[in-house]
């Protein structure tokens, strides 16, 4: 398994964004599916239940040879914009 690594700005956006790390971490490892995303990115994508709602887990991630560099991480409500 790659190790996992979140710069600073995502970090700090996923905490404002009130995303639980775990979620974060349980997304990158067991992925409801993976997309393309910019820049030969892939964005990992997994369904949560948030308050009674479903929504959707989007972890943007850079992945090298011996890591998977997130990017950024955010719940959204649009999942039907986002599934393949």
């Amino acid at each position: 398994m790659k190790k996992i690594e979140i710069i600073p700005l995502a970090s700090k956006k996923i905490r404002r964004r009130k995303v639980a790390l775990q979620w974060v971490e349980e997304t990158i490892n067991h992925p409801d599916q993976v997309v393309e995303g910019y820049g030969g990115r892939k964005v990992r994508q997994k369904k949560y239940i948030v308050n009674g709602k479903e929504m959707l887990l989007r972890v943007v991630v850079h992945e090298e040879k011996e890591r998977l560099v997130v990017i950024t991480a955010y719940l959204t409500s649009q999942i039907k914009r986002y599934w393949r």
